[in-house]
């Protein structure tokens, strides 16, 4: 008897065993005997919550797939995603499971509660199908004698017509009961959660993209593994093997390696919790499998003595243990298979972990050493510029020489600078040329005047060009020179009309002043304050002019006299710098002219700019009473 026991036992272990991945339990192939106890070990609850966090760690396929950006990440999304579906699968199956397994108590709870109504409905149902059988066995009898023909042929015509009615009426009859049976189930708080549970873990499945717990189930049935989907072509292109990078793209290629780092610890940690709750779960059948293997032991042991009455009964107990170890075996050996699948999941999530980690350090270091050069150069650059410095200080004495190379200095420092930079950051030189010319074209439209001004300052400043206190006129302005800059240029306004001095008003000229016809720009000699008056004078009838001319320019010539010789050095410093041979000394001029019948004196003469109205007073005294005296 024992050994009896032991082959039922082995018998059903065996029923399980070659469709591990089978979940559904039919609740009409429950063993013969008594009820079967409860062996779910989940409630409605708990299945809801794990596959809500079985479909939640799918969706982490999503973030692998744009992380995936090398070669060996797109092989370990491809793995990834095999196990993914597989895991999915037996999710499902053990929910499934569980189902119907809450679907099998509930129907237990009700034939051990003793309804009144139910028997009563199932009497009436096998009666009705009793008495439906009977007649149509009768009518088929009848339409043999029709068939047949003979002297019973009127009799059997006359009684199917009959006989069909009343076959009406007891199918009518049985969809009463059919519904009535229907309500009664659907009344059941517990067979309404099973059938409310299985419609969640339904609902549950279509979120899932590409249906992949139904693929998973279909395929685990045909015994063939899942067709996991190939790589999305979406993912980001990999970086081709040896393409230089700039500092712009490496900073963020190392931002985007930290990020994905991040990524795949995330993914990690959820891959544990996820084991974690199946390791959980899998405890209470294991404790469940010992428990129905000891009883088994104990009920052989008392099979050894029993009689054949007690056989009996230990018969019915050994199926219904039996029934109960597999179902239990048929929710545990998928637990399993989820430990072992997730296992599997997180060693590759950990080979993809340690592949980052290497792309990364390569990145950051590419980044470190790039920087390091850049500052390198640049160091290098500003050292250039500071021996520059150092040799304009110590060669170039005249300071308008000294500041023209300083700025030059400036200018070729800065342009080198900026050129080291730029093409530190970008990736390729044809795209920074283009990105430069494009952004020179867009300056040279924007900032015309300002450009324009910058050139003009280079023609400003040239062997004949201005510097800070030199005397100049642009149009009517006459000023002195207080500041020269890229742009522009500040003058302090000069009074022209009398004494020569300062109008108390700064004027501004952007240098552009040189390249415009209109206007003109005048600049005194440096070191040279001459410059030549005039006026016109309508002379009396005289009767020898030649002798009024004489007595003009003696007496200009005196009233200059006073200046004389500060104007011959002037005009010495005109011959010297200009070396020009039209410079002649600067003397009064008087030359006179027929103007409508009067005769009409031009009168020239040098003058002292910072003693102009003093001189011009004088001249003006002594023309006057050289005329008043004739």
């Amino acid at each position: 008897m024992r050994l009896l026991a032991r082959i039922a036992l082995i018998a059903a272990a065996g029923c399980w065993l070659p469709g591990l991945g089978a979940a559904a339990v039919d609740s009409n192939a429950s063993p013969s005997g008594p009820a079967p106890a409860r062996v779910s070990v989940l409630s409605a609850d708990q299945i809801v919550k794990i596959l809500d966090d079985t479909v939640d760690w799918y969706r982490t396929l999503g973030t692998q797939q744009l992380q995936a950006t090398e070669p060996s990440d797109l092989l370990i999304l491809f793995a990834n995603r095999q196990i993914a579906d597989k895991v999915v699968g037996l999710a499902f199956d053990i929910a499934r499971a569980n189902a119907e397994l809450l679907s099998s108590e509930a129907e237990a709870a009700r034939s051990a509660a003793g309804s009144p109504v139910q028997p009563s409905l199932s009497e009436q149902q096998a009666q009705l199908d009793a008495q439906r059988g009977s007649i149509e066995q009768e009518m088929a009898g009848h339409r043999h004698t029709l068939a047949a023909g003979g002297k019973n042929e009127g009799n059997s015509a006359a009684k199917l017509p009959e006989l069909q009615g009343e076959l009406a009426m007891v199918n009518a009859r049985k969809n009463l009961l059919d519904t009535m049976q229907q309500f009664v189930v659907s009344s059941d708080p517990k067979g309404a959660d099973a059938n409310a549970l299985k419609a969640q873990i339904d609902a549950i499945a279509a979120t899932i993209p590409n249906s992949a717990a139904n693929v998973a189930a279909a395929s685990a049935g045909a015994g063939q593994p899942p067709a996991a989907a190939p790589p999305s072509a979406s993912a980001t292109q990999t970086r081709a093997a040896g393409t230089p990078w700039g500092i712009w793209d490496l900073g963020r290629e190392v931002l985007r390696q930290r990020s994905k780092l991040a990524a795949i610890d995330g993914i990690d940690r959820h891959t544990a919790s996820l084991a974690q709750i199946f390791r959980t779960l899998s405890a209470p059948p294991l404790a469940q499998l010992k428990a129905y293997t000891a009883r088994s032991d104990a009920l052989a042991a008392q099979a050894d003595t029993a009689g054949s009455g007690e056989l009996k009964e230990l018969r019915n107990e050994f199926d219904t243990l039996a029934w109960l170890f597999k179902q239990t075996s048929e929710i545990l050996v998928p637990l399993t298979n989820e430990e072992v699948l997730l296992g599997r999941y997180r060693h590759n999530v950990g080979n993809w972990r340690d592949s980052a980690q290497r792309q990364y350090h390569q990145v950051l270091t590419a980044l470190a050493i790039r920087l390091g050069i850049v500052a390198g150069i640049l160091a290098l650059v500003f050292a250039l510029g500071n021996l520059w410095r150092r040799a304009v200080l110590r060669y170039a004495h005249e300071p308008r020489r000294r500041y023209q190379l300083l700025l030059v200095r400036t200018i070729v420092m800065w342009t080198v600078v900026v050129a080291v930079v730029g093409l530190s950051f970008v990736t390729e030189i044809s795209s920074f040329a283009t990105f430069a010319g494009l952004l020179t074209a867009g300056l040279a439209v924007a900032m015309q005047s300002v450009l324009v001004s910058v050139v003009g300052y280079f023609f400003l400043i040239g062997k004949y060009g201005i510097r800070v206190g030199d005397r100049i006129q642009i149009g009517t302005v006459v000023g002195e020179v207080i500041d020269l800059g890229l742009v522009r240029m500040h003058l302090m306004e000069l009074n022209q009309q009398g004494p020569l001095g300062p109008t108390g008003r700064v004027v501004a000229f952007a240098n552009l002043i040189v390249f415009q016809a209109a206007g003109g720009l005048f600049k005194q000699i440096p070191g040279v304050n001459l410059s030549w008056h005039e006026m016109t004078l309508t002379l009396p009838a005289v009767s020898d002019y030649a002798v009024l001319k004489e007595k003009l320019l003696a007496a200009i010539g005196e009233a200059v006299k006073d200046y004389g010789e500060e104007i011959a050095r002037q005009t010495r410093e005109i011959e010297k710098s200009t070396a020009s041979a039209s410079v002649h000394a600067a003397t009064p001029q008087v030359q006179m002219h027929l103007s409508g019948g009067r005769m009409e004196a031009l009168i020239r003469y040098p003058v002292h700019l910072l003693h102009a109205a003093e001189i011009d007073e004088r001249v003006a005294q002594a023309v006057l009473k050289v005329i008043a005296a004739n």
